[in-house]
């Protein structure tokens, strides 16, 4: 890391914050900015965007951390401190670095700040590498899922499919990979000379496309449509693309 995190603690136990305070002080790779007794009172810090990592409890009064969440930016990290762990599952789904219970040991705190470290070490190359080149030298790109970032070659992606407030990543080899992200973001994403919105919730790489048939374009067993006004654009530009494996019916 080029400068330490900045980080601070929310939790209603004194003896739960003086620990954590105690660890994150002997630790070169946070700033401590504060400690609060309730997520309340955080909210105002936490909004200004100022915040890199949050210690966070759960169970407190007005309001929990679970709900807390909901108010903290994209770029701000959480690591959940409780010692409740039937609420690991919630704490998961709204993206959380990582779950400690109490009482929490040295090294199970640093093993959560290593992931908080590499979490931004890594948002900050897909920031630099999504917005310094232009999109057709981009090979690369990366997403966030989840509470990870995952990378993927541009090539590697076969279509995009839209669910929502969701974006759905086919690629060649691996997983599908989600990402929360919209139309809008997504089409900035990509290269606009080797990617084509031929549907309202597809978008496909038109170097990847092989099969085309009866307005559909095919791959393996999943079909994708489409739509009428997007199908001349299409059509044109895939017969000038210079992928030779076309099959047009």
């Amino acid at each position: 890391m080029d400068q330490p995190l900045k980080c601070i603690i929310i939790d209603d136990e004194p003896l739960a914050r003086e620990l954590l305070k105690s660890y994150v002080e002997k630790t070169p790779d946070l700033n401590l900015l504060g400690c609060f007794e309730s997520a309340a009172e955080a909210v105002k810090h936490v909004v200004s965007g100022s915040v890199d990592l949050i210690f966070l409890d759960i169970n407190m009064p007005l309001l929990n951390g679970i709900e807390f969440a909901s108010v903290v930016p994209d770029d701000t990290s959480i690591i959940y401190v409780t010692a409740y762990e039937q609420y690991a599952l919630q704490g998961f789904k709204v993206n959380a670095l990582d779950y400690l219970l109490k009482p929490v040991s040295y090294p199970e705190f640093m093993k959560a700040v290593g992931k908080a470290l590499m979490w931004h070490a890594m948002r900050k190359a897909y920031l630099s590498s999504n917005t310094s080149q232009p999109t057709s030298s981009i090979d690369l790109i990366t997403v966030k899922s989840d509470y990870r970032l995952v990378q993927m070659k541009i090539d590697s992606i076969k279509y995009v499919e839209v669910q929502r407030d969701r974006v759905i990543f086919y690629r060649t080899q691996g997983d599908p990979v989600s990402s929360l992200m919209s139309m809008k973001e997504l089409e900035e994403l990509l290269p606009s000379d080797r990617f084509i919105r031929v549907h309202r919730s597809f978008i496909v790489n038109l170097n990847q496309v092989e099969i085309v048939e009866r307005s559909r374009i095919v791959f393996g067993k999943t079909y994708i449509p489409i739509s009428d006004t997007k199908k001349d654009e299409f059509m044109s530009r895939l017969k000038n693309n210079p992928n030779d494996n076309k099959n047009i019916q």
